[in-house]
């Protein structure tokens, strides 16, 4: 794709499926991957790998949910890359349960992660994007925000926020050439997936179940997101802002 060879992009969440299913796209396009995760670990994993392909990276624990975390680390970024180009909001996290048997506690930390954490980065690097003369940004939201999905009804809600907040800072920066766009994954055979649904007949059951929703007849793959946010972090897509596109197997169809 145009224009990602040596732009420094900002990815969160990178040590899960999908997240490393990005960092390894944009190194392959040439890009400055900075992976960020809470998961020390797995950010390792992600950063070796990079770094023996022979793609420019760099690591950093964050937490995404504390504000003032955010943007101390993303001024030690500016000071050292002196841009980020584009920055992916991918992080996100869910326990499934019916609404009326969780508590307030826990809508909390999903509201935090999901919704706040994806407002903090925006807030701190859309400033910076706009001073520059530009930027890319790209929103990982959800199909559970645009259909709804029982058994996760604040996640749901966080990332039908998110979807609505896309289309407005859209609008707001885009006399600034800062592009913002939503990317909605469907059902999509991750590790968290796989753990929610656990190893037993009921989980085999879930997962057949989605697959059988999907008129491609396969679960997603990370890999399967990785084309299209890396498409609207490039120069091809330079014409493109405030859209929400799914990439679900068309289990979602407008």
């Amino acid at each position: 794709m145009r224009g990602l060879g040596g732009k420094t992009v900002l990815v969160t969440g990178a040590a899960g499926g999908i997240g490393r299913a990005l960092c390894r796209r944009f190194g392959e396009e040439g890009a400055r991957v900075i992976a960020t995760d809470l998961n020390a670990e797995g950010l390792a994993e992600i950063h070796r790998e990079l770094a023996d392909a022979g793609h420019a990276c760099e690591s950093l624990v964050l937490d995404i949910t504390d504000y003032a975390a955010v943007h101390a680390a993303v001024e030690t970024l500016i000071e050292r890359h002196g841009r980020i180009d584009a920055l992916v909001n991918n992080a996100g996290w869910d326990l499934p349960s019916p609404f009326l048997d969780t508590t307030p506690d826990f809508w909390t930390k999903v509201i935090a992660i999901n919704l706040n954490g994806p407002l903090n980065l925006q807030h701190c690097v859309v400033k910076h994007m706009v001073q520059a003369g530009g930027g890319k940004v790209v929103n990982i939201a959800s199909d559970a925000g645009r259909v709804g999905s029982s058994g996760e009804a604040v996640y749901s809600a966080c990332k039908g926020g998110l979807i609505a907040f896309t289309k407005t800072l859209a609008r707001e920066v885009a006399r600034k050439h800062v592009r913002v766009n939503c990317v909605c994954p469907g059902p999509t055979d991750t590790p968290l997936l796989r753990s929610l649904a656990g190893e037993g007949e009921y989980g085999q059951r879930l997962l057949q179940g989605l697959t059988n929703a999907i008129p491609l007849k396969r679960l997603g793959q990370p890999e399967d997101l990785a084309g299209m946010v890396a498409f609207l972090a490039s120069d091809d897509a330079n014409f493109i802002t405030g859209q929400t596109i799914s990439v679900s197997g068309g289990l979602t169809m407008n």
